[in-house]
């Protein structure tokens, strides 16, 4: 196989949660570009219809669902109509994601609970119910989006979000303990830690803290449209058949700071 073979995703099917915008949408459309089929759901059904729409004049063929990650129900329906529009399942994306911005004392419970379910329960359910699919194939890649907050602590003036940072810890966690338990399944599992990518979810920490951020960002930008589709590429490709339980972090070196 040479090297151009090992990036492609040709007749590949992938599912990307949270795929209508931001980083997901980066993600499905570096997928449909190596010739994957793609998979979009979100709660906001409308944006990934409009992305699928884009995708598929890429010569790829597209589906767009309602999901909400964290209801059992939403995410089984999301993988039976992709079985059965596609039979098979090769990659999954848990992108979808929450966030809150509030001092740790003035943290409401429910905005807590809000993004674990999403951050953490969404992932944990998606990856049970794909897993499945995968177990039986006895193949697949799965690529969980984490981000520099899960690697430490943040300075509060620019990212005061507690509830984000401990769900996306968890997310690496997660990543690690079930690259373990299935790697007999021949299944990858890994997880991206995307740093400072305008975003609609990241738009207020970039305008109140966007100096900070690039003092101490060492390639001195923000992340890009391009930025995170080949590192997505690589996991979800043959080209990190030998990868897993690991995280790659793609943040211009801020953690290296």
């Amino acid at each position: 196989m040479n090297v151009l073979q090992l990036f492609d995703l040709t007749g590949k099917t992938a599912i990307v949660t949270g795929g209508g915008r931001g980083l997901g949408a980066q993600i499905a459309r570096g997928f449909a570009e190596a010739g994957a089929n793609v998979v979009l759901c979100s709660r906001k059904v409308e944006a990934c219809q409009e992305v699928a729409k884009e995708l598929e004049t890429l010569g790829v063929r597209t589906l767009a669902l309602k999901c909400d990650v964290a209801n059992a129900e939403d995410v089984r329906y999301v993988v039976e109509e992709t079985k059965k529009t596609f039979e098979t399942i090769d990659i999954l994306v848990n992108n979808s994601g929450a966030t809150w911005g509030a001092p740790v004392t003035d943290m409401p419970l429910e905005a807590w609970q809000k993004v674990m379910d999403v951050n953490v329960t969404g992932t944990f359910l998606m990856s049970q119910e794909v897993g499945k699919v995968m177990i039986a194939q006895r193949t697949g890649k799965i690529i969980n989006i984490a981000s520099v907050a899960g690697l430490g602590g943040t300075d509060p003036r620019f990212m005061d979000t507690i509830g984000y940072n401990t769900s996306k810890g968890a997310v690496i966690t997660f990543t690690k303990d079930l690259a373990a338990k299935w790697g007999q399944y021949n299944i990858n599992v890994n997880a991206l830690a995307p740093g400072f990518f305008p975003t609609k979810m990241s738009k207020g920490i970039i305008e109140h803290g966007k100096e900070s951020i690039l003092n101490f960002t060492p390639l001195g930008r923000f992340g890009n449209d391009d930025d995170l589709k080949g590192a997505a590429l690589f996991l979800a490709s043959n080209a990190s058949n030998y990868v897993t339980g690991d995280v790659l972090v793609v943040d211009g070196g801020v953690h290296a700071m």
